[in-house]
């Protein structure tokens, strides 16, 4: 029975954790850019795009089509920052937790 309530404990603490760890992400945010840094996408720890700068000089109504393709790439590259990010603040707070424990807590 000792067992089970660690057991218990052990993930009340991980949820504790994890909600003060997404409370931080939010307030935490990754950059990328594209094309030598004409397009610079800015999205926060969760994932969630906040920003994006272009360089003027890349604005070319000729070539809409390019600048789509370096604003795609920036965002992209910055919600995958941003998921890497949301990875490694989930293993601080999983801290030491069996996470085998656990199945399915992480997906």
């Amino acid at each position: 029975m000792t067992d089970l309530k660690q057991l218990m404990q052990m993930g009340q603490q991980l949820q504790q954790r994890m909600s003060k760890m997404q409370e931080d992400l939010q307030h935490q945010t990754v950059t990328a850019t594209a094309g030598g840094g004409m397009v610079t996408a800015t999205a926060d720890g969760k994932g969630d795009l906040k920003e994006i700068k272009l360089d003027p000089t890349c604005v070319d109504p000729r070539d809409v089509e390019m600048l789509e393709d370096l604003i795609l790439a920036a965002v992209t590259q910055a919600q995958q920052k941003s998921r890497e990010l949301m990875e490694s603040e989930m293993k601080k707070a999983a801290g030491g937790l069996p996470m085998g424990g656990l199945p399915g807590l992480f997906g």
